[in-house]
């Protein structure tokens, strides 16, 4: 709040029965994360839910990330689903750890606000078969333009590795009948053939946004 001062927010936590202590300042910068901090370390018990404990809202698009690798990447999605009003973000089959403390950073903490959860891309699939969720699956190739899909709802907006794109067990899986999946693509006009892997979820989350005519 406004006005709160640093000694405020500490006596508000040991009023809640926080443990604090006081380090000296080289055994702070031995557990701060990075040059960059705010003084404070908190130490909590934090770990994704499983795909089946997940509070997902039921309603809402949410993200299905598979495959990501950098742990910034990561936190920024997050963040973008937090703002754009997302119902959770599925990450499955992950090359890095929901809670590598880049990924906290990145997120703004919205990784602890947020319903996320954990999966392999198999148990991602019949997730989105049993959720009865419509697939639209981001990639250089895809066959209409971002806009022209239905992102209302609760569509599962899928994403795939920067290095290496979606798995083929997707579109194995629409093929078969599985699972409901389109596939979209954002126009690249410059010499470079994909956009980063968290701006590609700004752009669509936020068509989520304009499709689902929120205003404020």
């Amino acid at each position: 709040q406004q006005g709160t001062t640093f000694a405020d927010w500490i006596a508000a936590l040991a009023a809640r029965g926080t443990r604090i202590a006081s380090v000296s300042e080289k055994a702070f910068e031995r557990v701060a994360f990075g040059s960059r901090n705010e003084g404070v370390v908190g130490v909590v018990r934090f770990g994704p839910r499983l795909l089946a404990e997940a509070k997902i809202t039921a309603d809402r698009p949410v993200f299905v990330i598979e495959g990501v690798e950098k742990p910034g990447n990561l936190g920024a999605i997050l963040r973008t689903a937090d703002a754009a009003g997302l119902g959770g973000v599925i990450i499955c089959d992950a090359r890095t750890d929901v809670a590598n403390p880049a990924v906290i950073r990145a997120s703004l903490g919205t990784v602890f606000s947020m319903p996320v959860a954990t999966s392999s891309t198999a148990e991602a699939i019949q997730w989105c078969r049993r959720q009865q969720r419509a697939v639209v699956a981001a990639t250089p190739e895809g066959t209409r333009l971002w806009h022209e899909a239905d992102l209302r709802g609760n569509a599962a907006i899928l994403l795939g590795s920067e290095a290496h794109g979606l798995s083929a067990v997707w579109p194995e899986a629409a093929a078969g009948g599985t699972i409901r999946m389109e596939t979209v693509r954002l126009p690249m006009h410059g010499i470079a053939d994909s956009l980063n892997l968290s701006v590609t979820a700004a752009v669509l989350a936020y068509e989520t946004i304009r499709q689902r005519g929120v205003t404020r």
